[in-house]
C-alpha cells in the first residue's frame, strides 16, 4: 500500500515541530537537525518538515511505494500522463537513500515518488533536481 508523502519547507522549524506534534498528537518519527518527520498511519502519510533553505510553505507532494514494483508503476503513470519524468537510483536525501521518480504536475507543482531502501547518517547530498530553478529542464 503506498504513502502519501508531504514536505513543506518552514521558517521556525522549532515553532513548526510544536505545532504539527500537537495537530497529529504524538511527536516526529525521526528528528535530526533541521529536518522532521512523522510517519502516520491515520492519516496514512509520510509527512516532512525541513529547515532547508528553500521558500516556505509547500516544497513538493509525493508518493512513497512499498515495493520497486510499485515505484516503476507510478513512474509509468506520470509518463502516460504526459508529464516529463526524472529517474534517480540510489538518492541520498533525507537520511535515507531512495530510488526515486520526479516530475512536475501541469500548474510546475513537484512531484517526488520513491522507494526508501535504506538509511544513512548525513542528510545526504542529492540535490532535488526538480527544484524551481530547474524548472527550465522540465519544459
Amino acid at each position: 500500500m503506498k504513502r502519501l508523502h508531504v514536505s513543506i519547507a518552514v521558517e521556525d522549524f522549532d515553532k513548526s515541530v510544536g505545532f504539527y506534534s500537537t495537530l497529529f498528537g504524538t511527536g516526529p518519527t525521526t528528528s535530526r537537525p533541521g529536518y522532521a518527520k512523522w510517519f502516520l498511519d491515520d492519516p496514512r502519510v509520510n509527512f516532512v518538515v525541513n529547515a532547508a533553505g528553500a521558500d516556505c510553505g509547500v516544497d513538493h507532494l509525493g508518493i512513497q511505494a512499498e515495493t520497486p514494483e510499485e515505484l516503476s508503476e507510478i513512474a509509468s503513470r506520470l509518463k502516460a500522463a504526459e508529464q516529463r519524468v526524472l529517474e534517480q537510483a540510489g538518492a541520498q536525501c533525507c537520511y535515507h537513500e531512495s530510488d526515486k521518480a520526479w516530475s512536475r504536475d501541469p500548474q510546475g507543482l513537484s512531484w517526488e515518488t520513491f522507494y526508501t531502501h535504506g538509511e544513512i547518517d548525513e542528510r545526504g547530498g542529492d540535490t532535488r533536481m526538480l527544484a524551481k530553478e530547474d524548472a527550465e529542464m522540465m519544459s
